[in-house]
């Protein structure tokens, strides 16, 4: 079932498809990248070093650095409660589980090699993945600016959901990420309304994932895009999973794995031009949208058998 995905490149960037007629070519994204074995002040010193730039406080974890060849770059302990003397605490007792997070600004696709390279410094001087400990649930969220046009973000959302299950049988996630209630898979009903999308606005996106997901907790976290969008919808969405509209989808799926030889960013990018490929491809759509809505009306199919459904028609996509 693993054809297309076992060909995937590890060291090039696949250029992410034009959407109707739009080209995707200026289509910038952030990088986020959490780890353990180095302390911030180590990583941020990596990255300017790479990158150029100059180093500062911004609170009693968190570096910032400004003016390097790729804008404002954050480097900061993953930890965010209430109150900054609890902050501290808990990053105290839990040590290296708290992971040290780089945040890159939108990025050209062009420019994302030289995240790579930062990744293989940090890795070469201690950085640690998500597998490198039992324990350790880190991950690497892409931000890929949104295409102009509404219809191709919905095509895009519905790809998605068609194919989350193939993206996690093909690389399983580690059982710490697996446990952790980070990166949930779509819940099957909002599955079901976007195979029915066709023909959708952006606003019946916006309420379908407001009453099915209303969290930020998935590994396709579509809040931001849609608070940015369309914030009328998302009324009934907890307040503490809106934490700002930005013209973006946020993928948080991917694992940590930059200590790992064969692992890359480029493999985890791909990944989700995959996800593109399909959304932009009007007929392979339809066809996987008819095909789960068959599935979910069978009486005795497996999880199996959609996955081999899935497989043979990426069967025609070429690299």
């Amino acid at each position: 079932m693993d054809d297309l995905h076992a060909s995937l490149p590890r060291d090039r960037f696949l250029p992410l498809p034009d959407h109707d007629g739009q080209s995707s070519a200026n289509r910038c994204t952030g990088v986020e990248v959490e780890f353990a074995g180095l302390t911030p002040e180590q990583a941020a010193d990596i990255v300017s070093h790479e990158w150029g730039g100059t180093i500062t406080r911004d609170g009693p974890r968190d570096l910032v650095l400004t003016g390097g060849r790729f804008g404002k770059v954050k480097v900061e302990l993953d930890i965010t409660l209430k109150n900054a003397w609890v902050e501290d605490m808990a990053a105290d007792i839990l040590g290296d589980l708290v992971p040290v997070e780089v945040v890159t600004a939108p990025m050209a696709q062009s420019d994302l090699p030289a995240v790579e390279g930062v990744l293989a410094k940090l890795a070469e001087a201690g950085a640690k993945g998500s597998r490198a400990q039992l324990a350790y649930s880190f991950g690497v969220h892409l931000n890929p600016e949104r295409p102009q046009s509404d219809r191709a973000v919905i095509a895009i959302a519905r790809a998605y959901a068609l194919l989350e299950d193939w993206l996690r049988a093909a690389d399983p996630l580690d059982p710490a990420r697996r446990v952790m209630p980070f990166v949930d898979p779509w819940p099957r009903a909002l599955v079901d309304a976007l195979a029915g999308a066709e023909g959708w606005a952006l606003t019946d996106l916006g309420r379908a994932y407001a009453q099915h997901a209303p969290s930020r907790s998935y590994g396709l976290d579509l809040l931001p895009l849609l608070q940015d969008a369309c914030p009328d919808t998302l009324a009934d969405v907890p307040p503490d999973h809106l934490k700002g509209g930005r013209p973006t989808f946020h993928y948080r799926l991917p694992e940590s794995r930059l200590d790992e030889a064969d692992w890359s960013l480029a493999y985890e990018w791909n990944r989700w031009w995959v996800v593109e490929k399909v959304a932009a491809d009007a007929d392979m759509l339809a066809a996987l949208a008819q095909d789960w809505q068959a599935y979910r009306a069978a009486l005795t199919t497996t999880r199996g058998d959609w996955l081999d459904r899935v497989h043979d028609r990426l069967e025609s996509i070429t690299l």
